[in-house]
């Protein structure tokens, strides 16, 4: 029997939908979208991946890949021996965000070639492992509260971009209150709901930018007064404007 692999890589084109439902598997995961939107689901969170992030998922780590639109995708499983004796440190419990540089792209690009042979994608994918390097604070990172209460309260202002309803409005649709949806937010998200609701919102404007709809139809989809309030909020989360991002 000949020995598994210790990488492979996948192609996903045209992806239109949500693939396999949370699981998990032995193998490192590494999911790059070469045009469109994925966005990885885990306990921790989502992570929008436009083209210029790719997301890594450690062995074991339950996740999901949603498509938000068409994307083709590429994927590279690691087996966690592998992983292990490479970067022992990625072998720990946590998905992050990891930016593609030129040299990142380029291994990317020459390991999806046809027929390349196996011994190629060995060393082409053992220098993606050493390339690989968490963007602290991934703009496009949503953390996700753990509790079910608080959880409710996300998916319903997630579901208002344009944030109609207050704190109080989604507290009483979720069955709870203002006070201690103000509680768990911090205590569970790291953030304020404030500060959480407006990274939502954010991440949600990122996706329609990556569209290719223009900034200030943008704005007024995600219910900013105006296009230089939508700047300065999106500034705040991804330390760089809409137009610097679109053009990026």
């Amino acid at each position: 029997m000949m020995d598994t692999p210790s990488f492979t890589v996948s192609r996903g084109q045209k992806l239109r939908s949500k693939g396999l439902p949370m699981h998990t598997h032995r193998e490192g995961q590494l999911t790059f979208a070469a045009s469109g939107v994925v966005q990885i689901h885990t306990k921790e969170g989502r992570w929008l991946a436009p083209p210029l992030l790719a997301v890594w998922v450690p062995p074991g780590v339950e996740h999901m890949a949603e498509v938000l639109r068409d994307a083709e995708l590429r994927i590279v499983h690691c087996q966690a021996e592998a992983v292990a004796s490479i970067r022992p440190s990625l072998a720990a419990d946590r998905a992050f965000a990891v930016r593609v540089t030129p040299l990142f792209a380029a291994l990317l690009e020459a390991a999806f070639v046809s027929g390349v042979p196996q011994s190629k994608i060995d060393l082409l994918v053992q220098l993606m492992l050493h390339e690989l390097a968490e963007t602290v604070d991934a703009p496009t990172f949503l953390p996700m509260p753990s509790s079910a209460v608080a959880l409710r309260v996300a998916e319903l202002a997630i579901d208002d971009p344009r944030g109609r309803f207050d704190l109080h409005d989604l507290a009483t649709q979720a069955a709870t209150s203002e006070r201690t949806a103000s509680r768990l937010f911090p205590a569970e998200t790291g953030l304020t709901f404030k500060g959480w609701r407006q990274r939502a919102r954010i991440v949600h404007a990122i996706d329609r930018l990556g569209s290719g709809l223009p900034i200030a139809r943008v704005a007024s989809a995600c219910g900013f007064s105006s296009t230089a309030a939508f700047s300065a909020a999106f500034r705040q989360v991804t330390r760089m404007s809409p137009t610097e991002f679109v053009r990026g």
